[in-house]
């Protein structure tokens, strides 16, 4: 057999048993990728299959820009903005201190070298969502709490990447400075410069791509430009330019995926190229997943066990700090994290193929590499199997669990009669412009309104045994109202009417309003209304009190 036609059939089989993990999962209590370390760790010592390497060249160059784009992609840039602050502490921050004290606490525990202990701070930093995502979707948790976890994990990602270059360019002879005296003014500016360039890079393909989309109306065609901004941004940040990789891919997939979908896709092509890359992602986790358990060495797990232990505990005592000890200073500027969230940042920040990717792109004459290796790989194993595998009754203890899902199904049920009733009113409107025929219009009419009647029914029922959803709804309300007067306010500013002094004393006193809403009820998710609606709406407030005077 041909290498080509080897390769071929191990992606096969691969695939073969994520989809067979996928079926068993859909009806089983364990998250899907926790599933597929699970059978990798199983089958790997039967030698069901020939011996497995991942190639960290294969990670970084083909898997890591699917994985990351998807997500850029599917974050909403007004729930980023509004969370922004609490994601950069904990993704720059926060990481950059839980390099320092993974290393401190390896460099005085179990002796390793201050370069080697850096080195697996900067490896092990960098949180993987994928599966407390999913578990948050399954349980139906805050979107808000959603969107903190995922976007810290999409800038930490680039955070650790710069963190961990910068210190193997150090250990390795070949980032420039010769003297520990000028290495942190070195590496700062190493980091602002790749960091800056690949914005500016991500920025420029970005744009690019969503300006080509306003030209076409082919999802095909389509979903290619997406393509190459995601691996082009990649190749171009990280081959040409040497600047982060990592951080063009997101800032690219954030642009496309927030100005080129709205302005340059019709509904169609969105849906295309929302399942083409829904099943990018699926096919790529499940390969990096499925590998991490074929991976991994049990024995050399054993051997290591000493180290492994030290690891994991420095882990999560850095994990602790930065979580707690960065949230009371995001607080000051911003709607508050609660302290039950906090508790789920803490225990949630699982670690997976990134941390895999760059410890097997370590060069062979890294000192303590196998060491290195194997004490990722357990640190990744404890936290895939032992975090996620108690987060979800985690949750539940905390009551964040429970709740939602049944404001979700009011939800549901609300939005699909609204739905009916525009589609009555614009019948109607047919109607009586002579455009359809009177059968045609009573038999519409009809269908519509047996819709209506069985979706008030259930919204009936429901509401009669959960009070809690009517509760929920009022709080929504009153921070969407919140937000309306935001956007009011700011109107009155620009007009003259009110001074700056005034508007922020008044935006203070609206701030408190919605920090006492948020510790009412914790779990909630208080953006019923986009600030975008807000000062839409606002905006026509304005346009009737015009009119009336």
């Amino acid at each position: 057999m041909s290498e080509t036609h080897f390769a071929i059939t191990v992606f096969i089989v691969l695939l073969l048993i994520a989809s067979g993990v996928a079926m068993i999962t859909k009806r089983i209590r364990v998250p899907y990728t926790l599933a597929l370390v699970i059978v990798g760790l199983i089958i790997s010592p039967m030698h069901f299959l020939p011996t497995v390497h991942i190639s960290p060249e294969l990670i970084l160059l083909i898997f890591l820009p699917a994985l990351l784009f998807e997500a850029a992609w599917n974050l909403k840039l007004d729930h980023l903005r509004e969370n922004l602050l609490p994601i950069l502490m904990l993704a720059v921050v926060g990481v950059a201190l839980s390099v320092g004290i993974v290393g401190a606490i390896l460099h005085y525990t179990i002796a390793l070298s201050w370069s080697s202990a850096l080195l697996f701070g900067a490896m092990i930093s960098a949180t993987d969502p994928i599966s407390v995502l999913a578990l948050f979707k399954k349980l139906g948790l805050s979107k808000r709490l959603s969107t903190i976890v995922e976007g810290e994990s999409l800038f930490n990602d680039g955070t650790a990447v710069v963190i961990f270059k910068l210190i193997l360019g150090i250990v390795a002879g070949t980032a420039g400075a010769s003297a520990w005296g000028g290495l942190l003014l070195h590496s700062l500016r190493e980091f602002i410069v790749v960091v800056f360039g690949g914005l500016a890079v991500g920025a420029t393909v970005g744009l690019l791509a969503s300006t080509l989309t306003a030209y076409f109306d082919d999802h095909l065609l389509e979903i290619t430009l997406t393509t190459i901004a995601a691996y082009g941004s990649f190749l171009i940040a990280e081959e040409v330019l040497h600047v982060s990789p990592v951080i063009a891919v997101l800032m690219a997939g954030l642009i496309i995926g927030n100005f080129g979908r709205e302005r340059g896709m019709s509904p169609t092509t969105q849906i295309a190229v929302n399942s083409f890359w829904e099943y990018a992602a699926f096919v790529v986790n499940s390969l990096v997943f499925l590998l991490i358990g074929l991976e991994v060495q049990l024995p050399v797990l054993t051997e290591n066990a000493r180290s492994i232990g030290w690891a994991v505990l420095a882990m999560l005592v850095a994990r602790a700090l930065a979580v707690y000890g960065l949230a009371p200073f995001s607080q000051r500027a911003t709607a508050p994290v609660p302290f039950q969230w906090q508790h789920v940042l803490f225990w949630g920040g699982l670690r997976g193929s990134l941390s895999i990717a760059l410890v097997l792109s370590l060069p062979i004459t890294i000192p303590g590499r196998p060491n290195l290796v194997a004490m990722v790989f357990g640190a990744v194993i404890f936290s895939l199997l032992v975090q996620g595998l108690t987060l979800s009754p985690l949750l539940r203890r905390l009551g964040l669990a429970g709740a939602e899902p049944r404001l979700r199904a009011h939800e549901l049920l609300h939005g699909r009669l609204l739905a009916e009733m525009a589609a009555l009113a614009r019948l109607n409107s047919l109607h009586q412009r002579g455009m359809i025929t009177d059968s045609v219009y009573q038999a519409l009419r009809q269908s519509i309104s047996e819709q209506q009647q069985q979706l008030n029914h259930r919204l009936a029922q429901l509401g009669a045994t959960d009070r809690t959803i009517e509760r929920e709804q009022q709080r929504r309300l009153q921070r969407y109202l919140i937000d309306v007067k935001k956007a009011r306010l700011a109107e009155l500013l620009r007009e003259g009417v009110i001074s700056e002094a005034s508007y922020h004393e008044l935006h203070a006193q609206l701030d408190e309003e919605v920090a006492a809403l948020q510790s009412e009820m914790p779990w909630s998710e208080f953006t019923p209304g986009s600030p975008r609606s807000a000062r839409r709406e606002s905006a026509e407030t304005s346009s009737h009190e015009h009119e009336s005077e």
